[in-house]
């Protein structure tokens, strides 16, 4: 498991675009979980409905991709990963984005990644998100790893 102080090491984001509480299982080269409890304090439910509280799809989507960011680092070798704080993930394209269900305030939002494709710097990953195992949105994201 990696928690948040960990996640923070690996990943730029801060409050409050941090999306990711907690690393639950990680395959490095092949896959990993993570999760997100949705509160009514984020920040994005004063705009986004204040009557009717919904999570945002982009934000499902870049919970996603910065769990397929820490999946990259966590895959690289020591010396990639010593150089960690001179990179970036960059995302080059989202495809296939489905939104299937709302995510709503006292939701758990669990991010299911895989590995598709991965050359040199760019990874492909297939991303999945549940609430209580229901599929919630997926996407299939593409990224590259580039220094700051």
């Amino acid at each position: 498991m990696i928690d948040v102080v960990e996640i923070q090491k690996i990943l730029p984001h801060r409050f409050p675009f941090l999306l990711v509480d907690r690393i639950t299982s990680l395959k490095e080269g092949e896959s990993i979980e993570a999760f997100k409890n949705i509160t009514i304090n984020e920040h994005v439910f004063e705009g986004h409905f204040p009557d009717h509280p919904v999570y945002p799809g982009v934000m499902i989507i870049e919970g996603m991709a910065q769990t397929g960011g820490v999946l990259a680092f966590k895959s690289s070798s020591e010396k990639e990963q010593e150089q960690s704080k001179e990179k970036v993930v960059y995302f080059m394209s989202i495809d296939k984005a489905k939104f299937r269900s709302p995510v709503k305030p006292g939701d758990k939002l669990v991010y299911k990644l895989s590995v598709l494709k991965h050359k040199g710097t760019v990874w492909v990953l297939e991303g999945k998100s549940f609430v209580d195992d229901k599929l919630v949105a997926e996407a299939e994201l593409k990224a590259m790893i580039v220094d700051k």
